[in-house]
């Protein structure tokens, strides 16, 4: 059983259930990252005294900040830049026209300093940056801006991780964008888009065609036990399409133990391993041939005990049908689900039924449920379709090798190879 539940009714149920403080879906419509000394010349009527190579000479302190100063009508997205050659920045104070101070922190780079919340509309600030040279000459600088009203024309953005929850070791971040991110923006937004992972982890953005969704993943699983501290810093970013970010989002959520499926069309079984150990085989139905389920890495994206699948506004009146459902695990948007399935147990380990979705008895999509998390990854090999990219969370359905090169910033050598051990992101950023 099971087909297609349309896309924009998934993701407006996904987000409107976590506004609640829930990750859920409601009515379905089912399956389908010593300085050398200066040279000695040499008197040849002398004794040679020892050589060594030249100094190279001193680079010039030079310290500079942005914005201009005076500078009007400013994104609440604004970082103070900082450009120090021969030096270093010693302090960065950011103050609102009252006096009180806006907490921030440098880039690790130190190419800005990020406020830690949005800045307020149509306010006036002043920024003071303190450089100090290789010599100990310190220079202060000073710049005054104001920040520009609230337009009321934003994307519509949502995450999808949630703070102080538990997921599976293949949860990406996940970033959703209405509209799509036009290519000449993503840059700009990722470096707005800031991970940590404790312990460390390295991991990159990668974006699909459309810029509607952005996922944040690394070049292997999440160890067991992490904790992901994510914030999508958006709020009033300018976009070329004259549009702005909607608001900062932050979460900090933590990986539960490992938790991973396979299913072989050819044996029409799925294997369940938890902690690397087999824990269960059971037998499943996969979709028809006319209605094939996607082969390929997919996750747990929502988890429902009880629910109806309907597919009349799909299918039509004679293909369509309406059927309660128990144990319902969605896959896809495109509506494939693991769910229980107890008119096909007979074909369950024998044929393919399903209108895309993994069948499975009462008795073991109960177990399986019980123990699944968000996030939990099933691997489905040999059907007769290949899983389409942002036909839910792809992210471990591309390489290593192809998920970097869907960032929209450089990414350093060191992330490119698996097992890399690199920092967490191109240009680690801060979430505080």
């Amino acid at each position: 059983m099971g087909r297609f539940v349309t896309r924009k009714a998934a993701i407006g149920k996904i987000l409107a259930a976590a506004a609640a403080g829930a990750l859920a879906l409601t009515l379905v419509t089912a399956c389908g990252n010593d300085q050398p000394k200066a040279p000695t010349f040499v008197n040849n009527n002398q004794a040679a005294a020892p050589s060594a190579s030249p100094t190279a000479p001193p680079v010039p302190f030079e310290f500079a900040v942005t914005p201009a100063d005076k500078k009007k009508n400013l994104p609440v997205s604004t970082e103070i830049g900082t450009s120090v050659k021969g030096g270093e920045i010693t302090s960065v104070a950011l103050t609102d026209k009252a006096g009180k101070a806006v907490k921030g922190t440098l880039r690790e780079d130190k190419s800005s300093w990020v406020p830690s919340a949005p800045l307020k509309y149509d306010t006036d600030y002043t920024a003071t940056v303190v450089a100090t040279s290789a010599a100990g000459q310190a220079e202060t600088k000073k710049v005054s801006f104001s920040t520009r009203g609230k337009s009321g024309n934003d994307i519509g953005s949502g995450m999808y991780l949630f703070n102080g929850k538990t997921y599976g070791v293949a949860m990406p971040v996940v970033m959703e964008f209405s509209p799509g991110i036009p290519k000449r923006d993503r840059a700009a937004v990722q470096r707005r888009l800031f991970v940590q992972t404790d312990p460390p982890q390295p991991g990159v953005w990668h974006w699909v065609s459309s810029g509607t969704q952005a996922y944040y993943r690394g070049p292997d699983y999440w160890q067991a036990g992490t904790k992901i501290t994510v914030r999508a810093a958006l709020e009033g970013i300018p976009l070329s399409n004259g549009r702005f970010g909607d608001q900062d989002r932050r979460a900090t959520a933590k990986i539960g133990d490992k938790f991973v499926m396979k299913v072989e069309n050819k044996t029409k079984k799925m294997q369940v391993f938890k902690n690397d150990k087999l824990v269960k085989t059971f037998p499943v139905s996969l979709g028809k041939p006319s209605t094939p389920s996607s082969s390929g890495t997919l996750i747990v994206m929502d988890k429902q005990e009880h629910t109806v699948f309907d597919t009349f506004a799909e299918l039509g009146p004679e293909e369509g049908y309406r059927t309660d459902i128990d144990f319902a695990q969605r896959l896809t948007w495109g509506g494939e689900f693991i769910h229980s399935a107890p008119w096909s147990v007979g074909d369950q380990g024998v044929r393919n039924v399903s209108h895309g979705c993994v069948n499975l008895a009462p008795q073991n999509a109960s177990w399986l449920f019980g123990q699944t998390k968000v996030g939990d990854p099933i691997t489905i090999k040999g059907t007769e379709r290949k899983l389409e990219p942002g036909n839910g969370w792809t992210a471990w359905n591309l390489s290593w090798a192809d998920f970097v090169k869907g960032s929209a910033l450089p990414v350093p050598d060191s992330l490119k190879s698996p097992g890399s051990t690199g920092n967490a992101t191109p240009t680690p950023t801060p979430t505080d």
